[in-house]
């Protein structure tokens, strides 16, 4: 086992099977051994490549559809410029560059970055500059909000729940010998209909932090962009990891693995429309970066030189790569129009139920 993995060892010897939830907040975010917080994870070197990394035009097309949106509700100033879980700072580097020829843009922006690893707040610093670091998205500014999220709601925790004759029990994490395991907990109250040996996975932390967004947003302006793998009211066993751009056993390195869920993105509608904002219905990530204009700009990166621009765009748009399995979803005040490539939800918001009681 790890050192992580032998302190969690130990924890579940003494205190009982652990939730899947606390596992992962653990092998992410351990002071000592978390993964988040004792490595730069990202690009060839690390585990896994994310797409401001592949190309900056994704950066670009974020950047300027945030702009537009600070346009449409009539360049209010001074605003909060957000990331959420901003990596190396290579996307917020490449909004700023992208919106520098918007007039006023830059001027009225301050820039602000929610990142939980005191290691990476380090890169992003080196990279930025002099940039304010927040821990929770409660911390912003009561100012117009205008925020990207970009692989940030995969990587929260998440419990899972199996069903089972007669109802529900939770996949928890146990020893096995040497090893940790998942075995099913006793039996829990959830509001599901499922077929036995079906998946639900639940990730607490995600519809409070879009009520925080969305609730600022509705108050004071401004728009944000979510964008992630996943789904619409998804179902089943997403769990997994990835150690040098392969996948791995999410139970076999921990703190040395990059854990992750496919988002939900039906309940964090639900939490935004709640708030008093408008929301869209999640759309292909292909579909709206090609609406946005990425295979322009990557024609003209291409004859100005940029040999990796087309192979890019294929990347980033094609639906048997990253095109199709992520989604953006855009939060804006009512009734302000939408950010560009986006329209508001037609779809009905499922209902939604809670963990049970921890």
């Amino acid at each position: 086992m790890t050192p992580l993995g032998r302190l969690i060892a130990g924890r579940i010897a003494a205190e009982g099977p652990m939730r899947l939830d606390d596992y992962m907040r653990l092998c992410l975010l351990h002071p000592a051994h978390g993964y988040y917080s004792t490595r730069d994870p990202f690009g060839r070197d690390g585990d896994f490549t994310t797409a401001p990394e592949i190309s900056q035009m994704f950066g670009e097309m974020v950047g300027l559809a945030l702009a537009q949106a600070w346009l449409d509700q009539g360049a209010p100033a001074p605003f909060t410029l957000a990331e959420l879980g901003p990596g190396r700072g290579t996307l917020m580097a490449d909004i700023l560059r992208a919106t520098r020829g918007v007039p006023g843009f830059a001027e009225a922006a301050q820039v602000v970055l929610v990142e939980a690893s005191a290691h990476l707040r380090q890169v992003q610093r080196d990279r930025l500059g002099a940039v304010v670091h927040l821990d929770s998205v409660s911390d912003l500014p009561d100012n117009p909000l205008f925020l990207i999220a970009n692989e940030f709601f995969d990587a929260l925790p998440i419990r899972q729940f199996q069903r089972v004759p007669g109802g529900w029990a939770e996949r928890m994490v146990v020893v096995a010998g040497d090893r940790l395991a998942l075995a099913l907990g006793p039996p829990v109250a959830l509001d599901r209909v499922a077929r036995d040996g079906e998946v639900v996975e639940i990730c607490p932390e995600a519809p409070p932090i879009v009520t925080a967004l969305a609730g600022r947003i509705a108050r004071h302006g401004g728009a944000a962009i979510l964008i992630d793998y996943g789904t619409w009211d998804g179902r089943g066993d997403s769990f997994q990891a990835l150690r040098a751009h392969a996948p791995v056993d999410p139970l076999a390195h921990p703190g040395q693995a990059d854990l992750t869920a496919h988002v939900d993105f039906a309940p964090l509608a639900a939490a935004a429309l709640a708030a008093g904002a408008a929301v869209s219905a999640p759309v292909a990530q292909g579909d709206w970066l090609l609406g946005l204009g990425m295979a322009h700009r990557a024609a003209r990166l291409a004859a100005a030189g940029d040999a990796g621009a087309a192979e890019a765009l294929e990347r980033l748009t094609h639906p048997a790569r990253m095109g199709q399995l992520f989604k953006a979803m855009a939060v804006w005040p009512r009734p302000a129009p939408p950010p560009p490539g986006f329209s508001a939800l037609a779809l009905p918001v499922p209902a939604q139920c809670r963990p049970p009681d921890a």
